[in-house]
Parts: structure tokens; C-alpha cells; sequence
């Protein structure tokens, strides 16, 4: 067998050394009232890079954890870290110190890189060599770091296809998060992928608007906006605001965002939606969990045909399934409801058995890929890598049945099904029957102990109003859902608890309904 001669690829931060070059001039980034054109942006990033390395050291391999919200620094930093072939660790900056000092130590981070006003977890993370702040006081102070090293000369490190550029942590259903290794050529992969399924014709007369963190699905996409010159649009302050998105997108012009069906739903529910032009959209793109039906019709009826969802985890860094604008539909005639899509491009998808068997059309299984998105394996943790990969194929942890035409349906994590009297119980399907009540807005059903039946269901809803109550919606529900899948109980919130990324995770809510006393802890 033929070895291969090389396997040197393209360094990710030459993205934006060839943005700068194209169109040095024109604006590769907004937040606020600043603007920095491509060319301040290359300059900027390549000052930071010679404040890494002839202050600090860093060198290829090094980490450097990020703990920050979005701000020009943090887009910066990445392509810096990656010029010295070092590999960005960016955090959820709404995670606790104690959370973030245990990131900085798993991952190895050499520096760490957080906004002035995140002191304590700063004092947490003293395994870090060194701090550099943003927004801060005095020599280690990111802007003060650039202004001393502007002009440096910093050559792209020479990269291998394999060699580690991004620590991407998985916020995960059970135990600590683990660390991704996404990788020069795998990255450069998913870009051209991004671009290919998600976004079609997307280029230097285009913008994005940024409604997630930079950290997790966010950040890669903004990187696939700088490989084809597309300027970013950051909204100012932490806070998600509604208005202030819609603002941005009549003001910029925006074409293209990236974001969670959760925080879709906000957008689209929002008065301002309709204060404001938004007609410059063409994707609207969604992942992290599917969308329930009654907020995809929704969606398309304010919006228009421009939806696109994709299913992918950090692991597969996006690029599982796509189903864009065309198989989108408000019509339940002609939409495949309940799909994400069919395979990215150059992906292979199978849902298997647990010996590792294709399964037929129809049949549930665990969902699995293989292809050049696939991650190298977590880092530092032989024991998450042997579980994941069978036979080459990366395990999701998603359950789900193809039909005939390779279109993916998922059912459920994994780790959500619960059994009740021997029964396989799904928690989606019943979510998506109790969100046809016009009076819910939100739901989500776990799986609790029960002495009888093992395991019953508990429905957590948020009412758009007063009613209904427990013994109405459960009525309501009866027609339409079998007997054996019904809740047993159901408990109204006044909202949902949400992930840092904007997601309902069953992890959170069975931690607030063990709070309340509602299910019993253990």
C-alpha cells in the first residue's frame, strides 16, 4: 500500500491572511459602533501571535484556554493561536470558576486568555502559566499586547492534516465535559462543507449576525464566513435581545445565521420581528436539536422558505445531516416532518444495531458516521475514545430510523429513552404531541423511577397563560397519544432552564425538578 507522501495542509489562520489580502478594505467585523476592516483584523491577530510567542513563549502545541463573551479579542485570538500552530480552548463563559479551573487543567491550557470581568475565574485557573486579560489594566492587557507587538513579523506554522487546532468541549448528558480535537484538515473540511450545503453562494457581499457563543457551533461557523470574506456582526452586551438582532439584520443587510431552535423561536415570537426589514435573509440555519413542528411552521410562516437545519455534534463538528430551504415546509402534505435531513457532503450516515449492523429502512437504531469531519478522539481520555468508535464508525449517541430515500429521522438521545412496563419510550414523540396544545409553549418529558412500571414519564411544561392545568392537558392528551406512552404527572414552570448555548437539556431540567422535591434525587 501506498503511504502518502504528505499530509501537510493549509494552516486555519491563513482564512483570514487570504480575507486580508482580497479585501483588505471592506469590513470583516461589527460589533457595536466598531468596525475593523480584514486587513486591521490579519494585523491585529498577527500582533497577538508575537505577544504569544516572544512574551509568553507559547509555541506549536501549546493550549490556550478562552474564557470570554464574544468581543473582537476572543474572534482575534483563535486565528493568533493558530498561526503559532497552538490550539484555541475556548470555555462557555457562563460556566463557574470551579467549572472553568477544571477545563484549564484537563485540557493542559499553558495561557489563559479571559475578559477583565471574569476575576474569579481568573484566581481559579492557577495552573495557567500565565493570564492575559481583556479589558484590562497594565502590560498583560490584550489591546496593551497588540499595540506593543504591531508589526511583528509572525509566519504561519507549517500544520500537518492531523495536528490539533481546537479544543471543543462537549457539554455532554452525563459526567465532565470532554475535549474534542478538531484538527487542521478536518476543520478546513467542515468550512468547505458548511459553505457547500448550509450556504450556497455565500461570499464577500454577504454578512452573518452572531446570536451564540464563539466557543461551540458559533465560532465554526463565523470561520466559515472569513474563508469566503463575509463580514460578522456581533450584537453588543451578553444578553440575548431580540430587538437588537432584528435591528442588526435591516442595518447590515444580514444573510445568513446560525443558531438553536430554541432561540429561533424567540426571534420569530418577538414583536419586533415585524418592526424590522429582514428580508436580506437566505439561511436561516439550526442545529443542536431538532425543531418541534409547531415552531417550524411558525418559523416559516414569519420568515418565509429560508430554514435550514443541519445535525451534527462537536464531535462531527456540525456536518452529520442538512435539510435546507427545499424540503422545508409549512405544508404537513409535503413536508418529510420530523426529519433533519440526508447525508452532508462527502459523509456517510447508517443507523446500526449494537453489533454494528446497518438496519432497514424504518428501524431504529443508534446513529452512526464516518467521514473527514469526524474528530481525532478526545483528548487525553482512552476510555470515552473506545466507547465512541466501532469499527471506524463514530457513535452519536442519537437514536433514530432512515426511510427509503436516506432521509434521518431522530427519535431521541440515547440516554433519554427510558422503559416503562418493558416498553421503549421515546420523550420526543410525546413533546411533540402535548406542543400541539395552543397553550404550551414549551415541553420537555424525562423518564422518573416508578415501583410499579420501572420508569413513568413526567412532563415539565411552560403555559402561554393560566391554563390548562395538570388533569386538562393529560385529557387532552389521551386522544392522542397511547395510554402506555402517556405522563403520569405533569408540572408547569414559569421557564425552561437552558443550557450556555441556548439548548433544553434534560440534564438540567431533572437537577431542577430534583431541587424542587418534584422527582426524588439518586
Amino acid at each position: 500500500m501506498m503511504q502518502p507522501i504528505s499530509t501537510r495542509v493549509m494552516n486555519l489562520s491563513h482564512f483570514l491572511t487570504s480575507a486580508a489580502r482580497r479585501h483588505g478594505d471592506d469590513i470583516g467585523l461589527v460589533w457595536g459602533e466598531a468596525i475593523w476592516t480584514w486587513a486591521e483584523l490579519e494585523a491585529r491577530a498577527t500582533a497577538f501571535a508575537a505577544a504569544l510567542r516572544d512574551r509568553y513563549g507559547m509555541q506549536k502545541g501549546d493550549r490556550l484556554l478562552v474564557q470570554s463573551a464574544n468581543c473582537n479579542q476572543m474572534f482575534e485570538a483563535a486565528f493568533a493561536c493558530w498561526k503559532l500552530g497552538c490550539v484555541w480552548v475556548p470555555a462557555n463563559f457562563r460556566q463557574t470558576p470551579e467549572e472553568v479551573a477544571w477545563l484549564a487543567g484537563s485540557s493542559g491550557a499553558k495561557g489563559l486568555l479571559a475578559g477583565a470581568e471574569f476575576a474569579d475565574h481568573i484566581a481559579a485557573c492557577d495552573s495557567a502559566a500565565f493570564t492575559v486579560t481583556i479589558g484590562g489594566e497594565g502590560a498583560d492587557d490584550y489591546d496593551a499586547l497588540v499595540s506593543v507587538h504591531a508589526g511583528t513579523a509572525v509566519n504561519a506554522e507549517p500544520v500537518e492534516r492531523d495536528d490539533p487546532a481546537w479544543f471543543f468541549f462537549t457539554s455532554g448528558t452525563t459526567g465532565k465535559p470532554k475535549a474534542a480535537v478538531l484538527t487542521h484538515g478536518q476543520l478546513a473540511f467542515v468550512v468547505t462543507n458548511h459553505l457547500c450545503d448550509l450556504m450556497p453562494g455565500t461570499g464577500p457581499d454577504d454578512a452573518s449576525i452572531v446570536v451564540a457563543p464563539l466557543s461551540h457551533g458559533a465560532g465554526v461557523h463565523q470561520l466559515a464566513q472569513v474563508a469566503h470574506g463575509v463580514k460578522t456582526i456581533l450584537p453588543c452586551g451578553t444578553k440575548f435581545d431580540p430587538a437588537e438582532v432584528w435591528r442588526l439584520v435591516a442595518k447590515w443587510r444580514v444573510t445568513n445565521v446560525f443558531t438553536v431552535p430554541t432561540i429561533v423561536k424567540l426571534l420569530v415570537e418577538h414583536p419586533s420581528v415585524h418592526e424590522h426589514d429582514h428580508t436580506s435573509l437566505r439561511y436561516v440555519i439550526y442545529a443542536g436539536a431538532p425543531m418541534y413542528r409547531a415552531d417550524q411552521v411558525r418559523a416559516l410562516e414569519t420568515l418565509g422558505p429560508i430554514l435550514v437545519q443541519y445535525f451534527g455534534l462537536g464531535e462531527v463538528t456540525g456536518n452529520i445531516t442538512v435539510l435546507p430551504p427545499a424540503h422545508h415546509s409549512a405544508d404537513d402534505a409535503t413536508m418529510r416532518i420530523g426529519t433533519c435531513g440526508f447525508a452532508r457532503t462527502g459523509m456517510q450516515v447508517q443507523v446500526q444495531d449494537d453489533q454494528g449492523q446497518e438496519v432497514a429502512p424504518g428501524e431504529t437504531g443508534e446513529v452512526a458516521v464516518i467521514g473527514p469531519a469526524v474528530f481525532a478522539g478526545y483528548h487525553d481520555n482512552p476510555e470515552a475514545n473506545a466507547k465512541a468508535f466501532r469499527d471506524g464508525w463514530f457513535l452519536t449517541g442519537d437514536l433514530g430510523h432512515m426511510d427509503a430515500q436516506g432521509f434521518l429521522y431522530l427519535t431521541d438521545r440515547a440516554s433519554d429513552m427510558y422503559i416503562s412496563g418493558g416498553s421503549n419510550i421515546y420523550p420526543r414523540e410525546i413533546e411533540e404531541k402535548i406542543l400541539q396544545h395552543p397553550e404550551i409553549s414549551e415541553c420537555a418529558v424525562l423518564g422518573v423511577p416508578d415501583a410499579t412500571w420501572g420508569e413513568v414519564g413526567i412532563a415539565v411544561c411552560v403555559r402561554r397563560g393560566e391554563t390548562p392545568d395538570a388533569a386538562s392537558l393529560l385529557a387532552w392528551l389521551d386522544a392522542k397519544v397511547p395510554r402506555y406512552k402517556m405522563p403520569k404527572n405533569v408540572v408547569f414552570w414559569e421557564e425552561m432552564p437552558k443550557s450556555g448555548y441556548g439548548k433544553i437539556t434534560k440534564k438540567l431540567i431533572r437537577a431542577e425538578l430534583m431541587a424542587r422535591g418534584d422527582i426524588a434525587s439518586g
